[in-house]
């Protein structure tokens, strides 16, 4: 079973998740009643939608990680799925990405463009970290 199969199976158990169609028209998603949330486009890559005050608060803690990629301007990060941890980080994310959702619309937030799918893939984690 892949990681991506694995987190899917574990998040779509989740109360506040029901899979839909993804907007983007790719993959496999799982939205809350207010917001599409996650896009699993491949085995090892997910799309995650955030606010844009989630992500200026938690904008250090992303970027230093190696298995978050992120667009500027856009609302999603994505999530490489290439170790178990890796599961554990977007379970965590997907937790702040329903909390900020709850206060849905924010003000200083505008409805998300498309996700980061069409934008380039992502890079492996040892490019993105400098190793």
């Amino acid at each position: 079973m892949t990681l991506a199969l694995r987190a899917m199976t574990q998040l779509a158990a989740w109360p506040d998740l029901s899979e839909a169609r993804p907007g983007c028209g790719t993959g496999r998603a799982l939205r809350s009643d207010r917001a599409e949330i996650l896009h699993f486009h491949s085995d090892h890559e997910v799309d995650l939608h955030l606010t844009a005050r989630a992500i200026r608060r938690y904008e250090d803690h992303l970027r230093s990680t190696g298995a978050v990629r992120m667009v500027p301007g856009s609302r999603w990060v994505t999530v490489r799925l290439e170790v178990d941890s890796d599961i554990h980080l977007l379970l965590t994310l997907v937790s702040v990405a329903l909390q900020s959702h709850q206060a849905w619309p924010v003000p200083d937030d505008s409805v998300p463009a498309d996700c980061n799918e069409h934008r380039g893939a992502a890079l492996p984690r040892t490019i993105l970290s400098g190793s």
